[in-house]
Parts: C-alpha cells; structure tokens; sequence
C-alpha cells in the first residue's frame, strides 16, 4: 500500500519589515505641516483638502515620496527613533532660542512685557531659558517682548536646523517635515554651527524628562 506524500502547510506570516515601512510612511505624511504637502501639490489646497490627503491611506506611499523628493530607500536600516521623541519641533526651536537669549529673559521684567512674550513663546520656554542661563549665547539685549519673541524663534529653529544637519538623512527630514515652510531651520547660520549642540542636548535631555509625546 502507498501513502500520500505529507502536504507540507504554509502559514502566512505577516512581513514585519513591510509593516513598519508602512508605518513609517503613514507617520511621516499624518505629521508633515500642510505648507510642506501644498508645497509639492497646489499651495492653493484648502487646508481641509490637505488633511484629508494626508489621512488617506492609499495616498500615504506616494505622498510620502514626493515629500522626500523621490530620494529615499525605504528598507530598515534609515529609520531610527524620532530624534525629538515625537515633540514639535517649533516648541524644541523656543527652548533653544530661550538660552540663546536668556539674558534678555532675565532683564524683561515688567509684568506686561513678560505676558505678551509668554503669550508667543509659551511659559516653559520662558522658565527654560532663564534656568540654563549660564549657557546663554546672545550678549545683546533686546526690550521690546515682540521683537525678542521673534528673535528667540530665529535663532532656535536656526539651532535646530545646524543640530539636525549632523543627523542621518531620513531622521533629519522627519522633523523638517513637521514645520511650516521658510523657517531658519532650513538655512542656518554659520554662528548657530558652534552652539547648536550644546544647546539641543540640553533640550533633548529636558524631552527625556516629560512623557515621550510619541
């Protein structure tokens, strides 16, 4: 008597490397500014037209390359962890711009100048910059809350920029792609290139202290 040969069974198992990509290109476009996906679509969208691209599923592969201009290997070995632990880049560009200019944080003491600049910076930039102090940059100081708020955002996205430029490719555009078009941080400088990383890393370690916001 013969018997049938052993039908060898085939499970499906699901391709991980896949799936991260995949996931990795749907965070990528959910997050990105909209002037970033206007930028290489219509800038006249509507910003309702541009989060509904940007929620769709389907589009996300796609989307995702003309957000990177088409120049991106998509396998693992690009994709580290968010280098700001998933915390918006614009609030990590006024921690930094806060030391920048903490001497002038430290002279504005009028109880109305202090609340219009908190009311653009936020309070913890604010109290940032005045407890690193001792790392403040800008020697020049500057009165006015509104032109000192400006300034703070300048040079801090400037910071973030020069930080990010030493950053692998795809880690570096992960967090461009999260602000609008046109800040500092996509042409620093050369004067932000020395205190740059002195002062992320101290941004970064005030991150690692809050709840990853990713």
């Amino acid at each position: 008597m013969t018997f049938p040969m052993p039908i060898a069974i085939q499970t499906t198992q699901p391709d991980v490397s896949f799936q991260l990509r995949s996931v990795s290109r749907s965070e990528l476009v959910a997050s990105a500014h909209p002037t970033r996906l206007a930028a290489r679509l219509d800038p006249g969208l509507s910003a309702a037209t541009l989060l509904q691209l940007q929620n769709c599923a389907r589009l996300q592969p796609r989307l995702a390359e003309l957000l990177l201009d088409n120049d991106m290997d998509w396998n693992l070995t690009g994709w580290g962890p968010d280098l700001l632990h998933g915390h918006d880049p614009r609030r990590a560009a006024l921690l930094a711009g806060s030391i920048w200019h903490a001497r002038s944080l430290l002279k504005l003491v009028s109880q109305p100048d202090l609340t219009r600049l908190v009311e653009y910076i936020g309070a913890d930039a604010h109290g940032f910059g005045i407890r690193h102090l001792a790392h403040a940059i800008a020697d020049g100081l500057i009165s006015d809350p509104e032109k000192l708020a400006l300034q703070i955002e300048h040079d801090g996205h400037a910071c973030l920029g020069t930080w990010l430029n030493k950053r692998p490719v795809l880690e570096r555009n992960r967090v461009l792609l999260r602000l609008p078009v046109g800040t500092a941080a996509e042409n620093p400088a050369p004067e932000h290139d020395n205190a740059s990383g002195e002062l992320f890393s101290l941004v970064i370690a005030h991150f690692e202290m809050e709840t990853p916001a990713i």
